[in-house]
């Protein structure tokens, strides 16, 4: 199944105040930018969090998920 346009923009609304978000289709799924920088993977409406190092205290003990086969770890 793969992410709706309702989904996508239901997501990005949510991120509202935190800077410029916009997304982009990319392999028939979506990736999330803020200020113009990766952030998350939306993958069969299910969102992915990019693990970064300023991240690490606050989304440690998270659950992380592989989004697509062959891909790496990551926070959901």
């Amino acid at each position: 199944m793969a992410t709706t346009m309702d989904y996508i923009e239901f997501v990005c609304e949510q991120l509202a105040g935190v800077g410029a978000v916009r997304y982009r289709k990319m392999f028939g799924e979506y990736m999330v930018y803020v200020n113009d920088k990766p952030l998350l993977l939306v993958c069969d409406n299910t969102v992915f969090v990019k693990i970064l190092p300023e991240l690490s205290e606050l989304m440690a003990g998270a659950d992380t998920a592989l989004p697509y086969e062959g891909g790496k770890h990551i926070t959901f």
